[in-house]
């Protein structure tokens, strides 16, 4: 497996290809998992084991992007979080701020660009952008943008995010960043890294899950509670529908609320099917949640039998239930 290394000039990503004949499908992806971390020593490891735990999202790809004073730093590949990435690696992924991904999608795809985060340079810093979620209005968008001369290295919806930060006419970065999320319409749990700066963001409607962590001076945001559990960090809160946050070296400071939905709409398959049981959405217990779909089941539909069972994993907590 190829080493990660500091990246040189121009910006060129580092990839693990032992597994570089798996093609990386550029469709819309409901079950992926994204992390981010601030303030801790040795990021990158506090960013695998969150995505160790968010496995279950998604089993094609993962990759770590990472930031210290000599610059960034990116391992990303196909395949399982373990297969991708060992402690050799990961402690050539410097730094105290990382951003992570793991990508489930169906057949087909092309290549490893698509691959995420999505990384970038830009005037103002290293971009790195890992997406939960599906754009609706990404063909019309990245349409505009090629008009206006924007080069896409990936068939990726998440690239346009990195592209409107990059045209965006705000002075400040918090203001582009802010900018180019108001153009986006459709799914997203974004944890997106320019230099050592993390934001985190969730659409309007929250429809995918996306929580705030605490652990020390340091703090996380990802997918699910899960991926802090197995740090030892503290749930803080969930990342408020439509709402922005930066973290800056484990300090988190809201930006903003985008203009919220009149009623929020959470995806339902996140406690049916893509959640960990042992995770909380939306502050509900997922397990619990599914056991009482397994005693509504047992209550509406009963059945003459010995024995009830799952079809793994999912469905686990539901056999119990019923």
């Amino acid at each position: 497996m190829e080493q990660p290394s500091k990246l040189p000039e121009p910006f060129t990503p580092t990839f693990s290809m032992e597994h570089a004949s798996l093609h990386i499908d550029d469709r819309p992806r409901e079950e992926c998992g994204v992390v981010g971390v601030s303030g801790l020593d040795s990021a990158s490891e506090s960013a695998f084991l969150s995505l160790y735990a968010l496995q279950h999202r998604g089993q094609e790809a993962a990759g770590i992007f990472t930031f210290d004073e000599d610059g960034p730093h990116i391992l990303k590949g196909a395949g399982l979080v373990g297969d991708v990435f060992d402690k050799w690696s990961l402690r050539k992924l410097l730094g105290r701020t990382a951003v992570g991904h793991v990508r489930y999608s169906t057949s087909g795809g092309n290549d490893l660009d698509n691959i995420q985060p999505i990384i970038a340079r830009y005037s103002r810093g290293n971009i790195a952008l890992a997406h939960n979620g599906n754009l609706t209005n990404h063909f019309d968008l990245r349409k505009r943008l090629v008009d206006e001369g924007a080069i896409f290295r990936t068939t990726s919806d998440s690239e346009t995010l990195i592209h409107l930060i990059a045209k965006s006419r705000h002075d400040s970065i918090d203001a582009q960043v802010d900018d180019a999320l108001t153009h986006l319409e459709g799914a997203y749990s974004i944890v997106l890294a320019i230099d050592n700066v993390i934001y985190a963001a969730r659409d309007p409607r929250g429809f995918r899950p996306l929580v705030l962590g605490q652990k020390g001076e340091g703090h996380i945001v990802a997918s699910e509670t899960c991926a802090l559990d197995i740090l030892g960090a503290d749930f803080v809160r969930d990342v408020e529908p439509g709402e922005v946050i930066k973290i800056v070296d484990g300090t988190v400071e809201k930006l903003r609320s985008l203009p919220s939905a009149d009623q929020p709409a959470p995806c339902v398959f996140e406690l049916v099917y893509f959640a960990r049981p042992d995770s909380r959405i939306s502050g509900i217990s997922v397990d619990r949640a599914r056991r009482a779909f397994g005693r509504r089941l047992a209550s509406e539909h009963p059945v003459e039998a010995d024995a009830v069972i799952a079809v793994p994993d999912s469905a686990n907590s539901a056999a119990l239930g019923f």
